[in-house]
């Protein structure tokens, strides 16, 4: 069984995705967090992540760069962003992410275009959203938790910003599969959102 999960970034998706993956007993992986390691060896190697090329090279990044903390930063997040509009990168990452849906027994995959391009054929596709005020209130409580220091309305702005590139770019954008079920989580609380996705799942299986 492939569980696809898309949608924009602190909408939950991850959250969920991990939870139904623990749900199910199968295997689980962010697939946003491989964005976030090129965007970040680009960082480290001094190039520019709006260059294809530059992009394309940071493809060839280092497995333990995933257990890089640095990668859950703001900074990894929005070089993720930048990186991922370049059609090379997309292609360079879709055969990892396709081996992973992929193997035996099935998988949970979350991030933007899982149920439509990496499994378009997953048993199950979810489209996880929320506001964006709703969205930066969770990313800047995550800060603070952190330590990290950030204004809110910051937070607004970069996440509007995340949502145009990822929607707006011409290769694999950011939207719901013609057949995924749209979950909002604006009003839910974690437990709440986690419920919901295991309910709307089994639901779909039965």
């Amino acid at each position: 069984m492939i569980i696809a999960v898309d949608g924009p970034t602190a909408s939950g998706k991850g959250t969920i995705a991990k939870a139904l993956a623990a749900h199910f007993g199968l295997p689980h992986l962010d697939t946003g967090l491989l964005y976030r390691a090129v965007g970040r060896q680009v960082a480290l190697l001094g190039g520019n992540p709006d260059d294809p090329a530059d992009a394309l090279a940071a493809c060839a990044f280092a497995d333990a760069l995933l257990d890089d903390e640095a990668l859950r930063s703001e900074e990894s997040g929005s070089l993720a962003s930048r990186v991922s509009v370049h059609p090379a990168v997309r292609q360079a990452l879709y055969e990892r992410q396709r081996a992973f849906a992929l193997q035996p027994g099935g998988a949970v995959l979350d991030g933007r275009d899982i149920g439509t391009v990496i499994a378009p054929d997953a048993d199950v596709k979810l489209f996880v959203t929320a506001s964006v005020a709703e969205r930066a209130r969770r990313r800047w409580l995550e800060m603070q938790a952190r330590g990290l220091e950030v204004e809110r309305a910051a937070m607004e702005r970069d996440i509007t910003a995340r949502d145009a590139r990822d929607m707006g770019r011409k290769d694999a954008p950011l939207v719901a599969a013609a057949d995924a079920l749209t979950l909002d989580t604006s009003a839910f609380n974690r437990e709440e959102a986690i419920e919901a996705a295991i309910e709307a799942v089994e639901s779909k299986l039965r």
